[in-house]
């Protein structure tokens, strides 16, 4: 969800993985909105939120550490600014959503009600409240923020010790460890970890990952283990960490194999990658406004998909549509590179 300093040459098959989890993202919401909160088959899908950082980590890498003098200042600046600006986005939402909203799919959203709620939101990240609803809506911006700020300081360790990212992911996977030991869990910790070996893995120039994926057989295989883990296990942490370096690997396969032949479709989906943030928030609006249409309708599996139907479309129109006003309006251009860039 970030975007680099200055004019740089786009890899049309990252903007294809982003794009496919703006996808997963809106399937995963509408589960939520439509269908139910709670699920065995939300396992399968416990790999959406963590790529998200993942990919968030993987871009810190593999434009600025690659592209940019790791002495240059500028760099921990950029990232501070990104980590704030997105944490400022995410208070707005916040205070939009508990003033003209107040509830989601599973209960009310009790952002800045009380200490333990700030509490929840800014230090554990365990933001469900049993029986009452969630602390926050769009989470994910506080590990990214975090991931960002994170990032910033390592990058000045970086210059003179160039296992920093190693350390810091090490140490934060060893801190979730010790937490699950004594009952206890921090998802902002374990999102940020995850973050951490997307970075990691962004230090692999692009040829080395390219033909890291280059065998389908053994990515199929690998994951067809992975679910069957999965289904006996559920989601666990190192489970997760393994679906999201599985899943990202073979929808950034998939980006590679059609590129040049893809069509309208691939287009699209590249196109939402580069606006993934933007396309984020587009497709928690648009599940709002259509569960809020039929709220009180009793909706049977037809009209389901026709609602899923219509929240993948009213999504990519969203993005579309931004697209093209960024195009003819340089008011419009500044006022997204400001919020979003």
């Amino acid at each position: 969800m970030m975007e680099p300093m200055g004019k740089v040459q786009r890899i049309s098959a990252l903007d294809f993985t982003k794009g496919a989890l703006v996808l997963f993202m809106v399937l995963y919401h509408f589960l939520n909105y439509f269908v139910s909160p709670r699920g065995d088959f939300y396992r399968y899908l416990r790999f959406v939120t963590p790529s998200f950082i993942f990919i968030a980590g993987f871009l810190i890498s593999n434009v600025y550490l690659a592209r940019y003098q790791v002495s240059d200042s500028r760099v921990p600046l950029r990232l501070v600014q990104r980590g704030v600006k997105i944490l400022c986005i995410f208070v707005c939402l916040n205070v939009i959503i508990s003033l003209l909203i107040q509830r989601s799919y599973n209960g009310a959203i009790l952002f800045g009600r009380s200490l333990q709620n700030l509490e929840a939101i800014f230090a554990t990240g365990n933001v469900e409240v049993a029986g009452v609803g969630k602390a926050c809506a769009f989470y994910i911006l506080v590990p990214i923020s975090y991931l960002l700020l994170t990032s910033a300081g390592l990058l000045i360790v970086y210059r003179f010790y160039k296992y920093a990212f190693h350390i810091a992911c090490a140490a934060s996977l060893i801190c979730v460890l010790l937490l699950d030991l004594m009952g206890s869990q921090s998802a902002n910790l374990e999102l940020v970890a995850i973050g951490l070996l997307g970075v990691i893995a962004g230090c692999l120039k692009i040829e080395r990952i390219n033909g890291l994926v280059e065998h389908p057989y053994a990515l199929a295989g690998a994951y067809l283990c992975y679910a069957l883990a999965t289904t006996i296990w559920d989601a666990v942490y190192p489970l997760q960490i393994v679906g999201v370096c599985l899943t990202l690997m073979i929808i950034y396969l998939l980006g590679l194999r059609t590129d040049g032949s893809g069509g309208k479709w691939r287009a699209t989906v590249v196109l939402l990658g580069r606006y993934s943030l933007y396309g984020y928030i587009a497709q928690i609006v648009v599940l709002q406004l259509l569960h809020r249409g039929v709220q009180h309708v009793d909706l049977g599996a037809a009209a389901s998909g026709v609602a899923l139907l219509a929240a993948l479309v009213l999504t990519v129109a969203s993005v579309e549509l931004m697209e093209r006003a960024r195009a003819r309006s340089p008011t419009v251009d500044a006022v997204y590179k400001g919020v979003f860039s």
